[in-house]
């Protein structure tokens, strides 16, 4: 079987450790498994099985969008058929419109943000400006939820869905990172994918099972959170989740290949 993972971030070797470093700082301290390399996902994407997928870095500051941009696409040019690029972005961008419209034009095929570590929520006005040139065009991956912080909430969530009925939004870690049953509780039944991503560690086969069938089989996307997680540790957690064949296919594959076509 297929496998596709949506949420890989990679970094420059230059600053890939530094980079380790501070999101396992922001995590309380949190030991990575991997080092965020490029050649180290492509590596151990090779063991895993994985055959493509959507890699991406975030952006803490304004000032880190085009040479982040540049450095993923470059990625991508190495890796057409294994690295599928999304585009940083961040609010403060002096034209965030022009910006925006340059990603699409590039060939970035969707966006990452991550509202706890860029630091606005993602319903504000100008987090909403940078969304707008998107809805229609490009899938929007939002790191989503954290007990410590509200700026990815569900309920604010729900507000991006309500203002932009058109944009495809990927709410990653099974929709909420530790806040699980409270996003499965405000945003099942609405117009949003789920990532598996930084979610199975936590939760018990059971419970990940009734989440997914919660947002739907054909709304679940499989994700590892590379570099935090070994692609293969994330596929054997996967694979304890009791679900049927079709299921799984959907999850690893088919939905995220509909997605994002070759």
């Amino acid at each position: 079987m297929k496998i596709f993972d949506v949420h890989v971030h990679i970094f420059p070797d230059g600053i890939a450790e530094k980079a380790v470093s501070a999101i396992g700082n922001f995590y309380e301290n949190f030991s990575m498994e991997c080092d965020g390399r490029l050649e180290t996902a492509i590596r151990v994407m090779d063991e895993a099985g994985v055959t493509r997928c959507c890699a991406h870095s975030v952006a803490t500051t304004s000032h880190q969008v085009e040479r982040i941009n540049a450095f993923v696409m470059e990625a991508h040019r190495r890796y057409p058929e294994r690295i599928v690029p999304f585009a940083a972005m961040h609010p403060a961008l002096r034209d965030v419109r022009a910006t925006a419209e340059a990603v699409i034009a590039a060939g970035f095929r969707g966006v990452k943000l991550h509202p706890e570590i860029q630091g606005f929520r993602i319903d504000a006005p100008d987090v909403l400006d940078m969304l707008a040139p998107f809805e229609g065009k490009l899938p929007i991956l939002c790191h989503c939820g954290d007990y410590r912080y509200d700026n990815s909430s569900p309920a604010r969530l729900k507000h991006v869905l309500r203002t932009f009925p058109r944009l495809t939004l990927i709410c990653a870690h099974l929709g909420g990172w530790t806040v699980w049953r409270e996003a499965a509780r405000q945003l099942i039944g609405e117009d949003v994918y789920v990532d598996t991503s930084s979610a199975l560690f936590a939760l018990s086969p059971r419970e990940a099972v009734d989440i997914i069938r919660g947002y739907g089989a054909d709304r679940a996307l499989y994700g590892t959170d590379f570099l935090m997680w070994s692609p293969v540790g994330e596929l054997a957690r996967f694979d304890r989740l009791d679900l049927t064949d079709d299921e799984r296919e959907r999850i690893l594959w088919t939905n995220s290949q509909r997605l994002f076509p070759e």
